[in-house]
């Protein structure tokens, strides 16, 4: 099993900053694909980014390509999402997940291991 938990969500004006953490634990070596999703009231779950641990290829929604940063640090098992010129669309429960196949993929159906979401509001 492999534990997943999100931080740094909160309130922000747009076009500010926001970094989340996703903190894997639990048999971290299962996660060889990381990807953040997000869901806003009354929508599907969506795609916003992808990244492989062992070579940190990156995929994006283009809603928020040039705008969102996934990176990871594989010594801490943590994945991270730089939002930058955030908008009153980005608003949403921002979940982590992780896939025990290392290639990158953006249908959620394809993850093993979900967090538990941070939200993300930004206020316009």
């Amino acid at each position: 099993q492999v534990q997943l938990v999100e931080s740094g969500g909160g309130l922000v004006q747009a076009g500010g900053s926001l970094r989340l953490s996703c903190a894997a634990s639990g048999r971290t070596f299962s996660s060889r694909a990381m990807g953040w999703f997000r869901q806003a009231p009354g929508k599907e779950r969506e795609f916003v980014a992808a990244i492989t641990m062992s070579f940190g290829s990156t995929y994006y929604a283009d809603s928020v390509k040039g705008r969102f940063t996934i990176s990871r640090d594989n010594a801490k098992n943590t994945v991270y999402l730089q939002m930058n010129s955030l908008k009153s669309e980005d608003t949403a429960v921002y979940y982590c997940a992780a896939r025990v196949v290392a290639q990158l993929h953006r249908e959620s159906s394809a993850y093993n291991y979900w967090g538990q979401g941070t939200q993300v509001t930004v206020s316009s």
